[in-house]
């Protein structure tokens, strides 16, 4: 993972590779790997702050370096002005390496400097280390901050609400530029001098966001510089937190955090590297971060990485410190997602059926599954009697077994992008997939029951799966298409071709025969596999959008019309074993090494969210997504177990 300088001072090349660490409690930084801020959700510093909403922040955006010799400056930085880059300091770079942290060396003349970043676990600070390698004659080094304190999601500019004065703190100052916030300290490892130059540095672009048909324009403030000489040898730390820190042990804090890291020397290391990533733990919560840069914590996607995230990493205690943090927040059988204020969590008619998925995999891989049922047991009975008794969105068990879901307007399944009012794939009625959980589930509660010896439960529960079955069969399959519909309604069967019929075959319980779970895989791999996961609707669809761009309609309409998913590439590879087991094994071990190239194309060392549904298949949408990395982790360990 590293890039040398022919890369790095091509802009149309480095601009589109961005970096993402985090301090696995929430805050994290990101920026392109030359360090110009091309996304509002770029910064040094980003951190949730309970006092505004538990909302992440962003407090310092930019960090600009200047190197001083004889009286002659080279500014390091590189921001996007109207028309130009300023001061284009990437012209000076040299090299790019991610391992073992994220560095970039720089020439000046006869300097060479060295500037590595990382973020301290667990703790609102950024720590960046700069080495003077090689100088010729005295050198100074300059340290201009470029601050925010916004909303992520927003932008700043120029006000005078913003409290401009700074007091001084060991080798630094803290400041705060309004209330409801925090103090930023920013401190230096070696005594250095502060120069007050307090201004506004307008009209910084993002460009990324002009693309995405949203503002992309701000003002930053700059409360000066810091400066000090620097040595041949030397090594400076600067420190930006939310509480003053003990300056002399700044280095050796660094060395510190460094031996922490897993190395990033192989593609399996990169996966176990960037899945700590999206694990937050702060005070007695944890909880899984659905993707960088603008994700918050989703129920779907925390249920469905689980397995991957935790369990294939022996991760145990993470996974059931998940749960229960999950099972705090539940509104009849609705888990609580950050991102909708409205009606938080209530628009998702899968994730419930998802925690079914995520126990069962841990009895699939631990055993215990009578512990599970004492332990959980009466939740997974809470879920089941909601839906069959019926529940918000029109969400019931019919009398055929199946699950009827939706209302007009809403989009309750994983497909769920709306756009002006109105669903993309609105899919009322008997979705396949949450049909294919819903039998699941029912099947799985009623395995661990057994062992548990809960005679009531099952009493009640055991004669429906045999109903869904035949519902099932006479509702989605057909025998002259040989596949299944995609959701079926008293108005209008959909045989549109889409992933979400893969759902019944990868599943532990399948209301098909082995020969529809085979004529179902077959018609997946031809028209929706890829190198890069699957497409999410068949390119011979006339609704097929094979390029994920422009502004956030017409992304938002690409968004499920064929855009590609690594995160069902899990699945995919789960039912292609089940059907051919180890003759299966070579094919899924080439489409998971397909994915080894995606760790310097976007989120360096991580895989993104999609990617186009036409070749190159390029990536797209949040640059680290938990869902693509869990479930390659999933695959690679179930293919161990073939090993």
């Amino acid at each position: 993972l590293t890039f040398d300088k022919a890369q790095l001072i091509n802009l149309e090349y480095s601009l589109n590779k961005e970096l993402i660490r985090t301090n696995r409690a929430g805050s994290f930084a990101s920026t392109s790997i030359i360090n110009c801020n091309t996304r509002k959700y770029h910064g040094l510093l980003i951190c949730p702050i309970d006092k505004l909403g538990g909302e992440n922040h962003v407090l310092l955006s930019a960090l600009d370096e200047t190197i001083v010799q004889r009286n002659a400056e080279f500014n390091l930085g590189i921001h996007k002005y109207p028309g130009e880059y300023y001061p284009r300091g990437h012209k000076y770079i040299r090299k790019y390496e991610i391992e073992p942290t994220p560095a970039i060396t720089y020439r000046v003349g006869g300097v060479i400097l060295k500037k590595e970043l990382l973020l301290v676990e667990e703790e609102e600070r950024i720590l960046i280390r700069y080495t003077l390698v090689d100088a010729h004659s005295p050198t100074i080094i300059r340290f201009q901050p470029f601050l925010a304190f916004r909303n992520i999601h927003m932008l700043t500019h120029c006000n005078l609400d913003a409290n401009t004065k700074y007091q001084h703190v060991k080798n630094g100052i803290r400041l705060k530029l309004y209330d409801g916030f925090p103090y930023l300290y920013m401190q230096t490892s070696k005594k250095s001098e502060f120069i007050p130059m307090p201004d506004w540095q307008y009209n910084i672009q993002y460009i990324e966001e002009k693309k995405r048909g949203y503002e992309y324009q701000e003002d930053l403030y700059v409360p000066g510089y810091f400066e000090m000489p620097i040595k041949k040898g030397d090594t400076i730390a600067f420190s930006a937190g939310t509480r003053e820190v003990a300056t002399t042990s700044l280095n050796q804090q660094f060395n510190n955090e460094i031996k922490k890291r897993v190395s990033k020397d192989s593609f399996e290391n990169c996966l176990e590297n960037a899945a700590q990533q999206f694990i937050s733990k702060k005070g007695k919560k944890t909880k899984v971060i659905a993707g960088f840069p603008w994700f918050g914590h989703w129920a779907r996607d925390t249920f469905i990485s689980l397995p991957g995230l935790t369990l294939a990493r022996q991760e145990t205690q993470t996974f059931f410190d998940i749960i229960d943090t999950a099972l705090k927040d539940v509104n009849k059988c609705f888990f609580q997602s950050e991102g909708n204020k409205v009606n938080p969590g209530k628009d998702s008619a899968d994730p419930p059926l998802w925690f079914f998925w995520a126990l069962q995999k841990f009895v699939e891989y631990h055993g215990n599954a009578d512990k599970i049922w004492n332990f959980y047991g009466n939740n997974l009975k809470n879920i089941l009697n909601c839906y069959k008794k019926g529940t918000d969105f029109n969400i019931k068990m019919h009398e055929n077994g199946l699950l009827w879901v939706g209302q007009e307007g809403y989009a309750l399944t994983w497909m769920d992008v709306i756009v002006n009012g109105t669903p993309v794939t609105p899919r009322i009625g008997f979705p396949v997939e949450i049909n294919a959980l819903w039998y699941n589930a029912i099947c799985f509660a009623l395995e661990i029951a057994n062992e548990a010896n809960d005679k009531k439960f099952i009493e009640e529960w055991k004669d429906i799966p045999l109903l869904i079955e035949k519902s099932f069969i006479e509702t989605f399959w057909d025998q002259d298409k040989a596949y299944l519909a995609d959701y079926v309604n008293n108005k209008f069967t959909d045989w549109s071709v889409r992933p979400n019929q893969l759902f019944t075959i990868s599943l532990p319980y399948s209301c098909l025969t082995e020969q529809m779970r085979k004529s179902v895989l077959d018609i997946i791999e031809k028209e929706l596999l890829t190198d890069k996961g699957l497409r999410t609707l068949s390119p011979k669809n006339p609704e097929y959008k094979g390029v994920y761009e422009g502004n956030e309609i017409e992304r938002d309409i690409a968004y499920h019309q064929g855009s590609v998913r690594p995160w069902l590439f899990g699945h995919f590879a789960e039912a292609y074993l089940k059907i051919y087991q180890k003759s299966g094994v070579a094919f899924i071990k080439r489409k998971l090494k397909a994915f080894e190239e995606c760790m310097t194309q976007h989120g360096i060392g991580s895989i993104s969210e999609i990617h186009d549904g036409n070749p190159p298949h390029r990536p797209n949408g949040a640059t680290s997504f938990a869902l693509s990395v869990a479930e390659l982790i999933r695959v690679n360990y179930m293919l161990k177990q073939y090993d």
